[in-house]
């Protein structure tokens, strides 16, 4: 429960005279308002204060740790388990597998890129497509150095993210940044199941 707010003295002050102008309705009943200031509370004696804490804002924060929670998505890409053939998955790294179809999202919104995301993933996999490229772009730098840090890249970051929630993570079965031949970091390898 809050505490009741208690009128300071310039608010009484002013209520005192708006009270005096004011036309009673019962003028027979003579209350005084009661005097709703806070009772001042019993300073402590001199010699009885607790000494103050060694303490200053910040002192035991890390400042050689990152603040960003998530571990670059470079790194997260490359240590996830590989889930198709290792021979081929070393071809595709490489850039000796050819992508049988590419979709470029560079330069469109988040709203605009995940439906045509979507389907192209599913249209890939139905017609019997096993190797993709996704190209996303790198992303332009666009944090104004504000409380709230932004990444470099939106799409680059969202792609493999919606890559891995449904309905596209039961048409995948890897994901890896592209060799630099098909677009480096600003592009993604995405290797499909075989449609039952």
């Amino acid at each position: 429960m809050r505490k009741p707010r208690h009128l300071s003295s310039e608010e009484r002050a002013l209520w005192d005279r708006v009270a005096e102008r004011a036309t009673p309705l019962h003028p027979t009943r003579q209350e005084p308002a009661p005097d709703l200031a806070p009772a001042p509370k019993p300073k402590k004696p001199v010699g009885s204060r607790d000494p103050a804490p060694d303490f200053h804002i910040g002192q035991k924060a890390s400042i050689a740790r990152s603040h960003d929670i998530m571990r670059p998505l470079v790194d997260r890409l490359a240590t996830a388990p590989v889930n198709m053939d290792s021979k081929s998955f070393g071809k595709m790294k490489r850039g000796k597998l050819k992508p049988e179809a590419r979709i470029d999202l560079h330069g469109m919104t988040t709203a605009e890129a995940h439906p045509e995301l979507v389907a192209f993933i599913l249209g890939s996999q139905s017609i019997g497509r096993r190797l993709v490229l996704v190209i996303t772009g790198k992303g332009k730098d666009r944090d104004q150095g504000g409380p709230i840090p932004t990444r470099h890249g939106i799409l680059r970051h969202q792609v493999p993210q919606w890559l891995a929630l449904p309905p596209l993570s039961q048409a995948i079965l890897q994901i890896t940044p592209a060799h630099l031949k098909h677009g480096g970091h600003g592009a993604y390898y995405v290797y499909l199941r075989r449609s039952r």
